[in-house]
Order: structure tokens, then sequence, then C-alpha cells
């Protein structure tokens, strides 16, 4: 296909002149590439240019002659048809007599003759398809709606009236169409096709794409061509396979995709998959990538996951070999690292080159710190490896693994390092996880890990798996739970920490309070209260599962108010929002122009305005300043947070005094006290008066002594 790439490209760029210059050389070609021809007018057709192109495309007719299989012919001839502009009386001969011969035994000819537009001879663009068309409509056939109601089924035709009745995929209900307006807007589809048997029968093809993904995957890419990860989603997930199963069937389809020699997978998100015109064997992919002379990092990454993905092509002495030869004028390179070499030379191992070449060895005894060569490895399996070779060259090994046991971030690699620790009995890896375990913000990955180790898959022998260990941990936990709150990098890490204490109806939780102390409870309802990334709702069932360890327990749930939160109810909060804004946006550009038009008086130093409103901006700053600091203080308050059993935040406390007048106040938050309707702040001194007291006992307001004879949740 020596002209595709340059047509394709010119079509890119929209660069009509050029295209019809190498048409026009095309055209007088000796021979024809049915292939390529059709390939070029199809993506003319879809292009911009199609329309300008359709005064020309009868040239093509030069190179029918060339084309000596019928149906060959006839897919050219059909794609001249649609972009064919001109309808002169050539045309519409040379399409009539090609429709004769084609359908000479169809009893309905001159009809579909007078639907298509070859009778009047006026337009007949598209005249084949067309015909194609009306040949195609019977009932149970399905067709595609090119203007968005989707893939549809013929449910009843009528040659009389000249229409039929169709269901749709986006459409409700059946929908009536003629003749007409199906050839404007509907495209045949076969039985086999993919959306055919989406729409026809759903069932049968998630059966199919269950027991075979790739096949599916491939009528997929056949019918509606080159598609992306996201395509397949779109028109695969829900569709076929059932949303739930969706992450697991794709997982499983694109390891099978991978090594499918005619699916062609990309290089990135990006990029489509697309069908080869050929299988080839996968040896040849690789060779081609490493043609095009990559990095030697990226010939690391090429190899390896080729060898992880084919391992049989090992088998192959001669390609076994080549890939070393590979490999060996790859380590000729100038400039590089120890780590880049010391992967060649995994490689070199697995591949079982000889044994003079393997130089693990001597760049592990040569090198002083490991962090750098750790750094430079990109693949985690070669970081494991570079461990074993550390653990067997390396005499002080063991420092060396303590030294690197925090910073590496995979769970398996730690995993791999204490194991040899514990097996080699070290008496540094009890310091370095009390290191741990002390200074959790240090090393939050590293932390999480072990305290999983301990807590929730209850490893035993491991260093501090006693019960001072779990307290000192599950005490971090909570430290890195509220430290994690302000870290916009580490939002998903703490829905993780939250996901393992609430998981299982707070088990974790219920394991650590059934044995610790009432000391150790208390401080660690002090430090989850103060964890924002805790819902009031967890924060209610925690300090719930700690009275039911210890009933005579004080509710901690209001011991921090004062310092750290602010409650506020949904409303409150909405309303504090609309004042911050109006601050930030109306009100300082109002301040702004009053500055400005002060300023325009001169003088500043006497200028009794300006300085007023220099005030006013100073005011409004620090108003909005203070707003923004009390909103990182904020804890929402529900009706799930409340209870009547005392006076608290959001309760309603009904009293009297001595003469029976009766006074009724609502505790809130600071931004919703409202002193005209009794609504007072938690902070006032008359709400701290009150708090925790139940009905029937006292308290004092203006000189006066008021009995509690009712309390009520705010939210009722």
């Amino acid at each position: 296909m020596t002209y595709l790439n340059q047509f394709i490209e010119k079509l890119e760029n929209n660069d009509y002149p050029g295209f019809l210059k190498i048409w026009e050389e095309y055209c007088y070609s000796d021979e024809v590439n049915f292939e390529e021809l059709k390939k070029v007018l199809t993506e003319a057709k879809k292009s911009d240019l199609g329309a300008s192109f359709g005064q020309h495309v009868n040239r093509a007719l030069f190179l029918l002659e060339k084309i000596e299989d019928p149906d060959e012919n006839h897919e050219i001839l059909k794609l001249i048809a649609d972009i064919q502009t001109l309808n002169d009386e050539d045309l519409a001969k040379l399409f009539l007599e090609h429709l004769k011969k084609r359908y000479h035994n169809d009893p309905l000819f001159n009809e579909k003759i007078r639907l298509i537009g070859l009778r009047s001879r006026e337009n007949f663009q598209g005249a084949i398809s067309k015909y194609e068309l009306l040949t195609h409509i019977k009932k149970g056939k399905f067709v595609f709606h090119l203007a968005g109601w989707g893939t549809g089924e013929i449910l009843d035709v009528s040659l009389l009236r000249e229409e039929m009745v169709l269901e749709f995929e986006y459409l409700v209900g059946h929908k009536s169409l003629s003749f007409e307006n199906a050839l404007k807007t509907l495209v045949p589809l076969n039985d086999t096709h993919f959306l055919s048997r989406r729409f026809g029968n759903p069932d049968l093809l998630e059966k199919q794409a269950k027991d075979n993904p790739c096949q599916i995957i491939k009528l997929l890419l056949t019918d509606l061509g080159p598609k992306t990860a996201a395509d397949i989603k779109e028109n695969v997930c829900d569709l076929v396979i059932p949303t739930n199963d969706w992450n697991r069937w794709w997982q499983n389809a694109r390891s099978k995709i991978k090594k499918d020699r005619k699916i062609e997978s990309p290089k990135s998100l990006n990029e489509p998959f697309k069908l080869r015109e050929k299988e080839i064997d996968h040896e040849e992919v690789l060779y081609e990538k490493l043609q095009n002379k990559p990095k030697p990092s990226e010939i690391i990454q090429m190899v390896y996951s080729f060898i992880r993905d084919f391992p049989e092509t090992l088998k192959s002495e001669d390609f076994k070999n080549s890939i070393i030869l590979k490999l060996l004028d790859v380590l000729s390179f100038e400039d590089l690292t120890n780590s880049l070499k010391l992967q060649i030379h995994f490689f070199l191992e697995t591949l079982k080159a000889e044994k003079e070449m393997i130089k693990i060895q001597e760049i592990i005894e040569e090198t002083t710190s490991f962090d750098d060569l750790l750094d430079g490895i990109d693949i985690v399996s070669y970081k494991k490896r570079l461990f074993i070779a550390i653990r067997k060259y390396k005499k002080d090994w063991e420092d060396i693994f303590i030294t690197l046991f925090f910073r590496i971030e995979q769970n398996i690699l730690r995993d791999y390092l204490l194991i040899e620790l514990l097996k080699s009995k070290s008496k540094m890896l009890d310091d370095k996880i009390k290191e741990l375990i002390e200074h959790p913000l240090i090393y939050p990955t590293a932390f999480l890990w072990y305290f999983q180790k301990i807590l929730v898959a209850k490893l035993e022998k491991l260093p501090f798996a006693n019960q001072e260990g779990i307290s000192k941990l599950f005490e971090g936990f909570l430290i890195l739970l509220d430290y994690v709150e302000n870290k916009p990098a580490l939002k998903d890490f703490g829905k993780k920490m939250v996901n393992l204490i609430t998981a299982d109806k707070y088990q974790l939780i219920r394991a650590v309070f059934k044995n610790a102390s009432l000391d150790e409870i208390k401080e660690y309802l002090l430090l989850a209260t103060k964890c924002r990334l805790l819902t009031d709702h967890d924060i209610k069932i925690i300090h719930s599962l700690a009275k039911v360890i210890y009933p005579n327990l004080t509710d901690y749930r209001h011991q921090e108010i004062d310092e750290d939160i602010i409650w506020i109810t949904d409303k409150g909060y909405a309303d504090l929002k609309v004042k911050l804004t109006r601050i930030s946006t109306t009100e300082l550009i109002d301040n702004a122009k009053e500055i400005e038009e002060a300023r325009a008086h001169g003088d500043l130093r006497e200028n009794a305005e300006y300085k007023a409103a220099l005030e006013k901006r100073a005011r409004l700053q620090g108003e909005m300043q203070q707003l923004s600091d009390q909103l990182n203080k904020i804890k929402m308050l529900t009706k799930i947070d409340v209870s009547t059993d005392k006076v608290e935040v959001g309760t309603i406390v009904e009293s009297k005094d001595a003469k029976g007048t009766k006074k009724t106040f609502t505790i809130l938050g600071p931004f919703e006290a409202n002193t005209d309707k009794n609504i007072i702040s938690f902070q006032s001194k008359l709400a701290k008066d009150m708090m925790g007291k139940s009905i029937g006992e006292t308290f004092s307001y203006q000189e006066k002594v008021y009995t509690i004879i009712d309390i009520r949740n705010y939210f009722d």
C-alpha cells in the first residue's frame, strides 16, 4: 500500500490540491490493490473533503477494469456511487447496468430503481447502497440509525405504503418510518454484526463474551473499527457485560488480548485497539519495536513485559540468543547507570546466558549506597531480585535491609525484607519497628502496612504484637488519620484507613477496645474526636462501643468542643458559605471601587474617605479570614448526633422558674445563635451551665433559677 499513507496525510491536513494530485497519479496506475483502493475511498468519504471529491471520484472507474473479483468490483463501485456528486447520464447507465446484472431476479427491481433515483436521473448519489438497503428491509432484519436512534429491528414492512415499523435501541415504543426517510438515515446490518447481536440477543452475546472475550473484541473491531479502551467499555459494559462484572471481565479480556496475534494493543490509553491485516508472531512485534532504537530503559521494559507475557517464546534457542545479543549490545552503550546494567544482567541470568557474561555479583559488591541503585529500577520483581542479590553477596546485608526498610513503597518488598530480618533474628529490627510506631507521620504507608499485619492479620510472632504494642499502634493510627485529612495527595490513603476501622461493623475497634484500659480508651476517644475524616456517625458509634466496655465513661464528644469543633447545621453551613461568598466578591469589589474613587480626590494624607475605605477593606479581609479559619473547625450536626438524655448541642431545652414562668432555649453553634429567638451558642456561658444536665436539674439565668422540664431534639 504505497499510496495509502500519503492519501491519509493529505486528508488529515485538509490538503485538497495535494490529495487530487496524488489521486490523478494513482488512477493511472498499471496495477491496483483492492484493499488499498477501498481504504482510500472509505477515508475520503468520511473526510471533510468528501463533498468536493465527489466531482473527481469517477476517475476510479479506470481502475475497476483491473479488479477481477466480482464482489470486490461491486464494493468499489458502491463507494464511487456513495461519493460521486456528478449525477450524469454515463454514471446512471453504469450503476443501472451493474444493478441489473447483480439483481436480475429481483421482482421489485423497478420499484427500487425508482426509489433510489435512477429512474428520474436527478440525484442518485448512493444508489447502490440504497438499493442494498431496500433489499435488506425485511421483518426481523437489523439496521443502524445515523441520527442517534441506535440499532433497530424491523418489526413489520408494508410495500404498498412504502413504510416499515421498527423498534430502536434508544427510543421507547415502536417507530414508523417511510422508505424515503429510511434511505436517508438507515444503514443495513447483517445478522452477525456486533450491533445486531447486541440488540437482538444480548444474553447469548454475554455468554460468548465471557467464554471467549477475544472473539467478541475482534467482532467489535471488525464491525465498528478501531476503538479505545473507553470506547470498548461504552459499547460492552452494561449492554453486554453487567456493570458489576465489568472490571473483572475486562482485566481477563485485556490479558488475553495482549497475547492475541490478530489484535494490536495500543501504547497508551488514548490510542485505539486495532485489528491487524494478518496474524503475526509475537516475536515479530518485539523485533519491530526494537528496530525503532528505543532508550535502554525502554528496551528493558519491552523485554521484561515480553518475557512475562510470552514465556513460551524462550523455548526457541534462536530467539533467546537474539535477545541475549541485543542485551549485550545495550551493555556497550555509554553512560549506562548501574541500575540499568544490573537489570540487563538479571535478564541474562533469566535467559541462562553464559556465566562469564553475568556480572550481578560484581555490581553488588562494588556498590556502597543502594538508594540510587534501588530508585533506578522500575520493575518491582527486579527490585526484589536486587534484595536477593544483596542478601547473597553483601556481608552487611542486615544493615542495608534496615536502611531501605521503610523507604520502599511496595508491600511485597517490605514483606520480603521483614521475613529475612526475622529469620536472622536481627536486633536492629525491633528498634526500627519501634521508630515506625512512634513516628507514623514520617512513614505513613509503611506504618499502615505494619498496622494491618498486627491488628488486621493478627500475626502474633511479629515485634510489638503484644497489648502495649497494639495500643501504641492504634494511637499512632488515629494520629496519622488526623494528619492525612489536610494532605490532598493522601486522600485515597485516608479513605483506606477509615474503611479499615469501619469494616465489619467496626470489628477492629471492638477488638482494640476489648483489651484496652480505661486510660487507653480515653486517649483513643480524644484522638478519634479530632479526626475529621471520621463522620459524626462514626464517632458516635466509637463512643458507644467504648461505653460497652466502660459504661460509666464520660461522653467525650463534647470534651473538645470549645477548642477544636464548631458545630453547625446544614442550613447554618449554607448561610455561612453565602456570607463568605458575599464578602469575597460583592463587598470587597465594591470596597475596591470606593478606594479608587477616594484616591481620585487627591491628597491621601488628608483624605478621610480614603482612610475610611482602607479601614473597611481591613475589616472585610479580617472577617473573611476569620470565617475561613472557622470553616476548618466546622463539624456538621445531624439528627443522629443529638441525644435527648441530657442537654447538649442540638437540643431544645424547656425550663421554668419558681413562679412557673417558662423559658425555652435552643443550643446550636455560634454561627446560628440568635438571641431574639433564644438560640444560644454552645460556647456561651449559659449553654455551658446547662451542658450535661438532665430533666429535673437546675441552672441560673438572669439571677433566677430555672428547672429543666423537657429536652427535645432540634431536628424533630
